[in-house]
């Protein structure tokens, strides 16, 4: 299996908390770069979250510290810890390796998508 799915997503209530989880395997990811972005209905794919291969983590101007972005010890799973949830996070979030030479997180010029997780909060 050569793609990439997201994990983790669900319903939940304004302050609440989901982990999302994506495999990375295959030749769909980067080693040096790796982050989740997300798509709202109406709304153009937006950057969340990026981390590269040192550990450095960026985010969007909207997560203001609810969200933690890790991968696990072997780096083989990428993970985006939320927290404090609010109804404008609802989204399909994806994981995606970011086309950006600083490893920032953009979503223009990113190619392979593949599978997204929804997120639902209700207030």
């Amino acid at each position: 299996q050569d793609q990439l799915v997201a994990d983790g997503g669900g319903s939940v209530q304004t302050g609440g908390s989901l982990t999302l989880a994506c495999p990375l395997f295959g030749h769909t990811y980067s080693t040096y770069c790796m982050g989740w972005f997300r798509q709202a209905p109406g709304k153009e794919r937006e950057g969340v979250a990026t981390i590269d291969r040192y550990g450095n983590t960026k985010y969007g101007d909207f997560v203001k510290g609810r969200f933690t972005i890790s991968q696990g010890t072997t780096k083989k799973i990428l993970y985006l810890e939320m927290t404090n949830l609010e109804p404008e996070d609802s989204a399909i979030y994806y994981c995606a390796a970011p086309q950006d030479s600083n490893c920032r997180p953009v979503a223009a010029g990113i190619i392979y998508w593949g599978q997204g997780t929804q997120v639902n909060v209700s207030s």
